[in-house]
């Protein structure tokens, strides 16, 4: 891979955030990726409205944009945008190559898009590695069990008990 390319994932892995329980990335983000203004990128979304439903593309509430801000560290007086961005998921920005007809944008969603994959691979290879820990886990406290029986057997062996019974044979006053 060469260097350009792995700047441009680099960018593109930083502007997913994860909102309602979905990754995604803004419209400010997407619309710098893809080299026009936000409001150029909002405008043809809007023209195509029916493109995007809700699981493509949605509105943040005022309280999601205000902590994503919080994040951010920018002013909310001066400069930035007045109004809650859209964020769009993987399937968004895919239909998004549809809308901003342009090579750079075809370039850009084929970089998202590995991105996003890489993403699901890496989720995946997680969760495995979680299982193999929490097996390990329950073979270790398996053994420990096993070890604490054998330690309890050995010293039975090496300290006879203490018996309370009466020996057996003649009494000597």
């Amino acid at each position: 891979m060469q260097k350009q390319e792995l700047i441009i994932e680099e960018r593109i892995t930083k502007a997913i955030y994860l909102i309602r329980d979905q990754k995604v990335m803004l419209d400010s983000d997407l619309a710098n990726l893809y080299g026009v203004e936000t409001k150029v990128l909002k405008r043809a979304v809007r023209r195509n409205i029916n493109r995007f439903p809700e699981d493509f593309m949605f509105e943040l509430t005022k309280e999601e944009w205000e902590n994503l801000r919080s994040h951010f560290g920018t002013s909310s007086e001066w400069g930035g945008t007045r109004y809650p961005p859209f964020v769009f998921t993987e399937q968004g920005v895919a239909m998004l190559s549809s809308v901003l007809n342009s090579q750079t944008a075809i370039q850009v969603n084929i970089s998202i898009m590995r991105v996003f994959v890489k993403m699901r691979q890496w989720a995946a290879n997680y969760e495995e590695l979680v299982k193999k820990i929490d097996e390990l886990q329950d073979t270790q406290t398996e053994h420990n069990q096993h070890i604490a029986n054998i330690y309890r057997m050995i010293e039975e062996l090496v300290r006879p008990a203490i018996s309370t019974r009466n020996p057996i044979g003649y009494k000597i006053k």
